[in-house]
């Protein structure tokens, strides 16, 4: 590569993808970090560090909100060459059962993690489209390999990305981009501990179905999101890899 990558990691201000944005950093990329609160404080952390790094305050439901993210990566550094698509709901949401699960809930849900998805995607595109070059990560989780109950909205807004994964890598593989995902196991993310509710009722029952028996740290996802990133993974598109200790065997 002749030029410095840059990596744009939407929720990059915490747990796993503020794990992810330092990993890429320590390995010499550029990166912007796009968050709804704590992204300039979390560059700034970066950035101590020696590593090139800019905040953008971003809803990333919000489609004007996305672009202008977009806008201030490449004013920056003047080109996009990794969306890590990681923002999203879940560790505030409680187990609920389908028949109770508002439409309200659902709708922010599926606002978030599937709509804001596609509109980050949609905001970085035409840049990638230019450069004849790209790779989107996007963060799925494993909850719809297993079925899990009790969060149908979550876990439904993550099968959708996994189909958006497949079907976006298809539409725009002769534009150079390739399109993967990564499908982390239960967490212990920041967010996750600040609602034990989670820990609870998930930690457990995660920890009895795993090969590997101990909590999955945000570290342990960063690999796999910078494998699919770099052209060690130039002829891999359209994949989700499920990292999550060996509880489901894909």
């Amino acid at each position: 590569m002749d030029h410095q990558e840059v990596v744009i990691v939407t929720g990059g201000s915490m747990g796993i993808g503020r794990a992810i944005a330092d990993r890429f950093a320590r390995d010499g990329a550029a990166v912007v970090i796009a968050d709804v609160a704590g992204a300039e404080t979390a560059a700034a952390e970066i950035m101590a560090t020696g590593a090139k790094a800019i905040g953008v305050t971003c809803d990333i439901s919000d489609p004007a909100s996305c672009e202008a993210m977009a806008a201030a990566a490449v004013h920056a550094f003047g080109r996009i060459d990794t969306l890590v698509n990681n923002a999203g709901l879940y560790s505030t949401l409680k187990l609920t059962e389908f028949s109770k699960i508002t439409p309200d809930e659902w709708q922010q849900v599926l606002n978030v993690n599937v709509m804001g998805q596609a509109l980050v995607t949609a905001a970085v595109l035409p840049t990638m489209q230019a450069q004849g070059a790209g790779s989107i990560v996007n963060m799925s989780s494993g909850t719809p390999f297993k079925g899990v109950p009790y969060l149908l909205h979550y876990v439904a807004s993550k099968g959708a990305i996994n189909a958006m994964t497949k079907a976006l890598a298809k539409e725009i593989g002769a534009d150079g981009i390739r399109v993967n995902g990564v499908a982390p196991g239960f967490t212990m993310s920041d967010g996750v501990k600040a609602n034990p509710h989670q820990i609870e009722k998930l930690q457990e029952i995660s920890l009895k179905s795993r090969v590997i028996a101990r909590d999955q740290l945000p570290e342990d996802v960063v690999g796999a999101v910078v494998f699919l990133a770099s052209n060690e993974a130039a002829f891999m598109t359209g994949q989700t890899l499920v990292v999550d200790g060996g509880a489901y065997f894909h």
